[in-house]
C-alpha cells in the first residue's frame, strides 16, 4: 500500500497518483488531513482510496492513519508535493524483506544550505546514537515492513518529526535499516 499524507495537495495529488497508478500497487491511500481546498476529490478522481480527518491532525497523524488502514503487509510513504518520483519506488520497495525499512537518502544539494546544515547536525547525532552512518534522517520518501511500524506507532508524533522518529525507533528497536540513494 503507497500511503500518502495530503494536506490542501488539491492542486498535485492527482499528478502523484497518476505517476503511481502503472506500477500495479496494491492499493494507493491517500489521508486527507482536514484539508479545505479539493485535496480528497482529485485524490479520489486519479484513482486512490481516500480516508479523511475532518480536521488538520498532522503529517505524522496523517501517516500512522494510513499505516493502521493499509490492507498490506508492506507499505510505502511518499509525500502528495510531488517531490519524490513514484518511478523511483521499486528502490524502495525491492530490499524490504532482508531490510524491515528502506529510506530514500537525498543527497545534500536536494535541500536548501539552512536545512542541510540542520539536517547535518541531526544526522550527526543520530549517528551516533545508533552507531550507524545515517545519510538522510528527515526523507519523508520510505518503505517498511507495516508490522514493523505498527510496533513503533505509539511513539511517532503527530507533526513532522515521524521520519526523524520511525528512523531511530527501528534501529534502536534492532530493525534492520537500508538507505537508498
Amino acid at each position: 500500500t503507497v500511503v500518502i499524507p495530503a494536506f490542501n495537495e488539491g492542486k498535485g495529488i492527482a499528478a502523484t497518483v497518476s505517476g503511481l497508478k502503472p506500477q500495479g500497487f496494491a492499493e494507493i491511500l491517500v489521508v486527507d488531513d482536514g484539508s479545505t481546498d479539493d485535496t480528497a476529490a482529485q485524490a479520489e478522481g486519479a484513482g486512490a482510496r481516500v480516508v479523511r480527518h475532518p480536521y488538520n491532525k498532522g503529517n505524522g497523524a496523517a501517516v500512522k492513519t494510513g499505516i493502521r488502514e493499509s490492507s498490506s503487509s508492506v507499505v510505502l510513504l511518499m509525500d502528495a508535493d510531488t517531490q519524490h518520483d513514484p518511478a523511483e519506488a521499486g528502490k524502495l520497495i525491492g530490499p524490504i524483506g532482508t531490510y524491515d525499512l528502506v529510506i530514500g537518502a537525498r543527497s545534500l544539494g536536494d535541500q536548501a544550505p539552512i536545512r542541510a546544515f540542520g539536517n547535518a547536525v541531526f544526522r550527526a547525532l543520530a549517528s551516533w546514537l545508533t552507531d550507524r552512518p545515517i545519510p538522510d534522517l528527515t526523507s519523508g520518501y520510505r518503505a517498511a515492513k507495516r508490522p514493523a511500524l505498527l510496533e513503533i506507532l505509539h511513539l511517532l508524533p503527530n507533526g513532522f518529526s515521524y521520519p526523524t522518529t520511525s528512523c531511530l525507533s527501528m534501529m534502536k528497536s534492532g530493525h534492520s535499516v537500508l538507505f537508498v540513494p
